[in-house]
């Protein structure tokens, strides 16, 4: 049984769900509109302001579906409110972001700058020069892009030095010890 699929999904006020004919469910909010296309065997009704997501039969495939099903919608629901958020961590001597128009700049231990055109429906934020904020209304797109950005120089463990997510630790490894 599927405890996460099972749970209705309620729509806030300000926010209009359609779903069309082979289920690609469109979201509209106060921050944009979002849409994904949910699997054809997944059946999903709106009634009196809830949506609800529901399965054929309990075949594994179904089962597996139904919470994923549930999960992209009410992120899509979650987005278009409230939207997303990555905070980046920036550690090392001379590493540093900057932020010019629509332009990243990252300057992290190579011989040349890395220089990233912002993807649509993603906005970079840069308070600091040590801190990077990624915000967004798709979760997944807002990941992937705080991930692209952390593997550029992905924190190494003896020094810690590197792009790490706000709040991760880095496990530290004892260095070389002399005789």
């Amino acid at each position: 049984m599927s405890r996460i699929g099972l749970k209705p999904i309620e729509i806030p006020a300000g926010v209009t769900i359609t779903i069309s004919d082979d289920n690609v469910v469109e979201v509209k909010g106060p921050k944009g509109t979002i849409s994904e296309k949910i699997d054809k065997s997944m059946e999903i009704k709106i009634e009196d302001g809830v949506l609800t997501v529901s399965r054929p039969s309990d075949l594994k495939r179904f089962k597996a579906l139904h919470g994923l099903s549930r999960t992209l919608v009410m992120n899509m629901v979650e987005g278009v409110t409230k939207g997303y958020e990555k905070s980046l961590e920036i550690i090392g001597t001379g590493y540093r972001a900057a932020k010019s128009g629509k332009k990243l700049t990252l300057n992290l231990g190579y011989s040349h700058p890395i220089e990233m055109e912002d993807p649509e429906g993603i906005e970079v934020e840069v308070p600091g020069p040590n801190q990077i904020i990624v915000r967004g209304i798709n979760k997944q797109q807002v990941g992937n892009y705080a991930a692209v950005l952390r593997d550029f120089r992905r924190p190494e463990p003896y020094k810690g030095k590197g792009v790490r997510y706000k709040g991760e630790m880095v496990r530290r490894k004892v260095g070389k010890t002399g005789k």
